[in-house]
């Protein structure tokens, strides 16, 4: 991680809770397939600066299928097929903006505007979805929230899905733009996640307050 978040977070990562979540994780490694790899878990923070996060999209836990998950939520790899809740994040991007749908669901140039790709967990079993849940994570999320809401120019925050919807408490409405809706999952996709218009939201919040715009459209 870099230095500028290793000083944004040095009291959770000194913390002894955070070194036991380290060790769950070393433990996990060996018994099976854990996602993302080692060197990517910490992917998001590395492609984004602390001072340079004007957005957090925050989801809920890595893919758990091999070769998909790379460290940024809802990202894959270049040249992996778009997996279904991606899918539906793109379309709602068509909708919302107008624009073609991408080719790729590579979301690092995302990250490279200023967009930190969070998840509330970020790591996971193969195939064993939450299977990393309530072992520190959420707690080290949270604490990424706090660092962001607290003391630095204020963010506009997405929260797709119940996990991340619990992080709204640790933010100032007045203060930050708060956009909540449904998970982009094909489960819950049409109880509010359609619709939503989330990327117009956000550059629409930016533009007043003098921010350039994020360019959504992965070209």
């Amino acid at each position: 991680m870099s230095p500028d978040w290793r000083q944004a977070l040095a009291e959770e990562l000194g913390s002894i809770r955070h070194e036991r979540l380290l060790r769950f994780v070393a433990a996990e490694r060996q018994i099976g397939p854990v996602f993302p790899a080692p060197e990517e878990v910490f992917a998001a923070f590395d492609l984004c600066p602390f001072e340079a996060v004007k957005v957090v999209i925050l989801g809920q836990d890595p893919y758990h299928g091999p070769g998909q998950a790379h460290g940024l939520c809802f990202s894959v790899p270049p040249g992996v097929p778009p997996p279904p809740s991606l899918k539906n994040i793109l379309k709602e991007l068509q909708d919302d903006l107008g624009q073609a749908t991408p080719s790729s669901g590579d979301l690092s140039p995302w990250a490279r505007q200023g967009v930190l790709l969070l998840n509330t967990t970020l790591t996971v079993r193969q195939g064993e979805p939450f299977s990393h849940a309530k072992q520190g994570w959420e707690e080290f999320s949270d604490a990424v929230i706090r660092a962001l809401a607290q003391g630095r120019e204020p963010c506009a925050f997405i929260l797709w899905g119940a996990p991340a919807q619990k992080k709204a408490k640790l933010l100032d409405p007045s203060r930050h733009l708060v956009h909540t809706s449904a998970h982009p999952s094909p489960l819950s996709v049409y109880r509010g996640f359609y619709g939503s218009k989330p990327f117009s939201a956000v550059n629409s919040w930016l533009a007043s307050r003098g921010q350039t715009p994020i360019d959504w459209s992965l070209k």
